[in-house]
């Protein structure tokens, strides 16, 4: 397994793939359309973060999504993981755990002195992240009226 930065076609098959990792990063709350995904992503991408895959035998098994965000309290600049996904096929063979190392030494040697990432309640990766050290720091609440 190699993990590195995607070309213009793997780009264009991560796009392709985005609208079923937020489906399943929002529990199936979000459904978005590629164009959507687009514009979630677009200005990530022009803020300078960027993807990693995992790739064997030319097959895209999975990505990460990794940039600089802005602690909105204190305006410190952190190393954030935007996206993390891994087909259903590859999945529960430690390709997460390599991209998330992966992702940290790549943002440790950035300059970040801290890594963060949102998942929602329920999501089967938060034992993952926290296995990785991870800690709960913020918990985002909400009420349907």
């Amino acid at each position: 397994m190699n993990i590195r930065k995607p070309s213009e076609l793997e780009m264009e098959r991560i796009l392709e793939l985005s609208p079923q990792a937020i489906f399943e990063g929002t529990l199936g709350e979000v459904k978005p359309t590629i164009e959507k995904a687009k514009q979630l992503v677009e200005p990530l991408l022009k803020k300078d973060s960027y993807y990693l895959i995992s790739i064997e035998n030319n097959k895209l098994m999975g990505w990460i999504l990794i940039g600089g965000s802005k602690d909105q309290f204190s305006n410190r600049t952190i190393g954030f993981i935007y996206e993390l996904f891994v087909l259903d096929e590859y999945r529960g063979k430690g390709i997460s755990k390599q991209l998330i190392n992966t992702a940290v030494e790549q943002l440790k040697q950035e300059g970040y002195s801290e890594i963060r990432l949102s998942v929602f309640e329920g999501n089967k990766a938060i034992k993952l992240y926290e296995n990785l050290g991870f800690e709960t720091r913020t918990i985002s609440m909400s009420m349907h009226i």
